[in-house]
């Protein structure tokens, strides 16, 4: 095994920022994300040394197309819309899939000092957070901010009204401004109930909690069009909420149902136990 230095310790530690910043292992910065991905799934189910490849840490996650025209969102610019979606989410589904590779070739290394392969852990974390939210975020913009159905029932049954969930929704948001967060509007499926959850990072949300509906507060989410004026940004998001789709992950939470293939949770960990 190669000697890690505290430099490079560092330098696995320093992974902030849509960068991915391992600079200090040359192997996992500059090599195509999808030719490692490629080779790592070749090699699925071969013995490679003591090991087999992981599935798990394939790193071939793709970025989703946006699901609306970004030049037509009211109160949104084209250029913020696309420098989001390429920069920041783009930015994320590469840092997690070079995270996962380099995962895929320390599990291997018995010497490997525990607090390296920790922080690269708690990089998965907040790489695969980041990822699923935006997907979330963006997946849920594109409508015409009217609520109805049964996302509209939810939340007046646990805010009193919809008037009230607004409020307090927009209140959660303004509470992230000038900050980075989320405001994540989720049914919670140990405890049945329906939240917005305020999350100051990609890694907060409660325990078994579905998301709803998606705002993200990191300020490069508006700060092109609205400099530091947040709540103005809140006001156009709400505009443009798609209504339908906060609706499909709703009945789909209450059902049961994975929200994107529709199969039912529990046929899942029937499919898991025969497989396994």
């Amino acid at each position: 095994m190669k000697n890690i230095s505290r430099r490079e310790a560092l330098g696995t530690m320093m992974v902030g920022g849509t960068g991915l910043a391992l600079t200090n292992f040359p192997d996992l910065v500059t090599a195509d994300a999808n030719e490692r991905g490629d080779e790592i799934m070749a090699t699925e189910g071969q013995t490679s040394g003591a090991a087999t490849s992981v599935r798990a840490f394939g790193g071939q996650h793709q970025p989703k197309p946006l699901p609306f025209n970004p030049a037509k969102l009211n109160g949104f610019s084209e250029k913020l819309i696309r420098s989001h979606w390429e920069n920041n989410y783009g930015g994320a589904v590469k840092a997690l899939n070079a995270v996962e590779q380099r995962l895929q070739e320390l599990l291997r290394d018995k010497e490997l000092p525990p607090y390296v392969y920790g922080n690269l852990k708690r990089e998965e974390l907040v790489r695969t957070g980041s990822v699923v939210l935006h997907e979330h975020y963006f997946a849920n913009l594109g409508g015409d901010g009217k609520a109805g159905g049964k996302a509209l029932g939810l939340v007046k049954q646990w805010f009193g009204s919809y008037e009230q969930w607004e409020a307090e929704f927009k209140k959660t948001a303004n509470a992230l401004a000038g900050g980075s967060g989320w405001v994540i509007l989720a049914h919670n499926m140990h405890t049945g109930e329906v939240h917005n959850y305020w999350a100051w990072d990609h890694m907060h949300n409660a325990p078994m909690s579905r998301p709803l509906l998606v705002l993200d507060m990191y300020e490069h989410a508006y700060h092109m069009d609205y400099g530091a004026a947040a709540a103005k940004y809140v006001d156009a998001f709400a505009q443009n909420v798609n209504w339908e789709e906060v609706n499909r992950r709703a009945e789909a939470s209450l059902k049961g149902v994975h929200p994107q293939s529709g199969t039912n949770n529990i046929a899942i960990l029937q499919m898991e136990k025969v497989g396994s």
